[in-house]
């Protein structure tokens, strides 16, 4: 496998989508109090936490681009949906599953999974459509 050439703009335009999406989905007209209830968490100590939290989530989302690119890439699935589809399995296989055994292990709710899943499932959908559409 070769590394392939990276578009910087594509990979920075999936970066933005993820802190887009991130902002919405974890707003209060969506899921931050139920996430914050679930996950335990005081809504002063969250907010204390956030630029060690998004300088974290920086850093994982171009990983996340990078490799997601990557992947597509290698494996041929460089038109939008055979993009799409891939990006589903490696959410399924990596992502959805690991998030669930890690909440069964916490004793959280299904939901606590679902709101971290699916926020997940939609950033890389949307990374991977900026990345099979902007070539």
């Amino acid at each position: 496998m070769e590394f392939v050439a990276i578009n910087w703009w594509t990979i920075l335009a999936a970066v933005v989508s993820s802190f887009v999406v991130g902002g919405v989905w974890y707003s209060p007209a969506l899921f931050i109090n139920q996430w914050l209830e679930m996950a335990g968490v005081e809504k002063a100590k969250f907010n204390a936490g956030m630029p060690r939290a998004l300088i974290g989530d920086l850093i994982a989302s171009i990983v996340m681009a990078l490799i997601l690119n990557q992947v597509l890439v290698s494996s041929g699935a460089v038109e939008f949906p055979s993009g799409l589809l891939v990006t589903f399995l490696l959410w399924l296989g990596f992502v959805a599953s690991v998030l669930l055994s890690s909440v069964t292990y916490e004793q959280k709710p299904v939901r606590y999974f679902t709101i971290n899943a699916g926020y997940r499932l939609i950033v890389m959908m949307i990374m991977a459509t900026v990345l099979t559409l902007w070539r």
